[in-house]
């Protein structure tokens, strides 16, 4: 169970995500009164499990207990955000950044500098104030930013990182960083004929 490692602390997990979750449908809905386009297609959000949250602390050579998991690892509590296109992308990020009660504690952008194996993805970590009964707790939470395409491609990607025994191993993930690069080609691709049918100057 993730209390058992998590114990309390997982209030304010379940606490930052809610927070974020909640101002991300409000950006979506002021949007969509506004005659806006929504940048968002859907959200995902999860709290990492006691299980990979130990294997991470053991494989960075960290304390394998509670204080560090919050404070020394940022992605306890994650949400995930999937756009339609690459400038949805970068308009969430900076809307996001509006909110002067979070702060940027770590910013990774794998949609200009993709990972070698392909993966692209904007990865930003806030920490942010939670206010609990009158006492005010610091609580990190990192955000993924990322197209359809570039979510499909991770999914795929992650099944094969934890799955054992896969036959051809080497041609996969040849296969897989190709494909990684056809999608962000065909995102490019889409971004400029919306941008064509809006009528903006590339």
């Amino acid at each position: 169970m993730q209390e058992s490692f998590y114990k309390d602390s997982i209030v304010l997990l379940e606490g930052v995500i809610s927070e974020i979750t909640a101002r991300l449908e409000v950006i979506r809905k002021y949007k969509i009164i506004h005659n806006d386009r929504d940048p968002i297609e859907y959200v995902k959000t999860r709290i990492k499990s006691e299980e990979s949250m130990k294997e991470k602390l053991k494989r960075k050579n960290l304390p394998v207990n509670l204080e560090t998991a919050l404070t020394k690892i940022y992605d306890a509590a994650g949400i995930r955000i999937i756009c339609a296109y690459i400038d949805d992308v970068y308009a969430v990020v900076e809307m996001l950044k509006t909110y002067k009660d979070l702060t940027v504690l770590e910013e990774k952008d794998y949609i200009k500098n993709p990972k070698p194996n392909g993966y692209r993805s904007y990865h930003i970590v806030f920490q942010t104030l939670l206010d609990i009964a009158g006492e005010k707790h610091p609580v990190n939470v990192e955000i993924q930013i990322r197209t359809i395409a570039m979510d499909f491609w991770a999914s795929l990607e992650h099944q094969m990182k934890y799955k054992k025994s896969i036959q051809n191993q080497e041609m996969i993930v040849e296969e897989l960083k190709r494909c990684a690069d056809e999608i962000a080609t065909t995102d490019l691709n889409m971004q400029t004929i919306r941008n064509m049918i809006n009528g903006k100057e590339e």
